[in-house]
């Protein structure tokens, strides 16, 4: 993801601490989790819990035996995902300022840049963080993904850039803000509802909760594809992406097993926990 970083700020920020596993803070109404650090810690541990789970059959090397007992939302893990959340202000997209007393004029410089590009570079994502620095991600409307080049960031970068030295010189906001500008990232956010129909055709990775009354909601994710959707009844029905990682349970350089094709999940938006872009990149 190319970024244009015009001057050097703090290395600590508080809402980008990992580039997949947090691009901010976990939302308040989540713990944070210090499975983490456990694992570095106990190493051995996690090699038996390994052993184990080969033990329990996660990994089968038996095509029979894989059609018989799968269990799709069995086959992901969805650990690196649990920081990231739509509206984050960074790879999840969404504006989220720190509180600053410059802040709300920072963004309304960047969206001034935005509407002088006939709102063709977007604001995907705003971020602002209290050792001055701005994380701004644009997206290109003209094209059918939104993917700027790397020129469009360099022409972004320094339009905003000269608007913050004008903002500046008039203390508006205050002097060497540190400004980074780049892409949404080949695996965004998807916001439900605004951009399922943009993106229908790619593969997504889609973490998801599913519940009945006698049963309390459990929460599965893996890489689907989008079949249909409904936005009067807000509901929408995913099957198995045909990707490496789904065809490589049916064994090494097989196609999808019948299980998987035929494989649907039907679930409301709310339902839906995170869905972002796929990449086998």
């Amino acid at each position: 993801m190319p970024t244009n970083r015009l001057s050097e700020c703090p290395a600590v920020v508080p809402f980008a601490k990992k580039k997949r596993k947090g691009y901010s803070e976990d939302p308040p109404d989540e713990e944070v989790s210090d499975d983490f650090t456990g694992e570095l810690e106990e190493d051995e541990e996690v090699e038996e819990e390994e052993d184990f789970d080969a033990e329990e059959g996660d990994i089968m090397d038996d095509d029979e035996e894989f059609e018989d007992d799968y269990d799709f939302e069995d086959d992901f893990e969805s650990d690196d995902e649990q920081d990231l959340y739509a509206g984050d202000g960074g790879a999840g997209g969404g504006i989220s300022l720190a509180g600053t007393w410059w802040d709300k004029e920072a963004l309304a410089l960047a969206e001034q840049v935005s509407a002088s590009f006939d709102d063709d570079l977007k604001i995907y994502a705003f971020m602002t963080a209290a050792n001055l620095t701005i994380r701004v991600r644009i997206e290109k409307m003209s094209t059918r993904y939104g993917s700027p080049t790397i020129d469009d960031i360099e022409a972004y970068t320094i339009a905003y850039r000269a608007k913050l030295d004008d903002a500046e010189s008039t203390r508006k906001i205050p002097k060497n803000i540190s400004l980074e500008v780049s892409s949404p990232g080949v695996e965004r956010v998807i916001r439900i509802r605004e951009e399922l129909e943009r993106f229908k055709e790619r593969a997504m990775y889609v973490r998801y909760t599913t519940s009945d009354e006698a049963a309390t909601p459990q929460e599965g994710d893996g890489v689907l594809r989008l079949i249909s959707y409904d936005m009067d009844l807000r509901e929408c029905t995913w099957g198995i992406a045909d990707v490496k990682i789904n065809r490589q349970q049916s064994g090494k350089g097989r196609p999808l097993s019948k299980k998987q094709r035929e494989w649907r999940l039907e679930t409301p938006f709310e339902s839906l926990k995170l869905v972002r872009l796929y990449s086998e990149c």
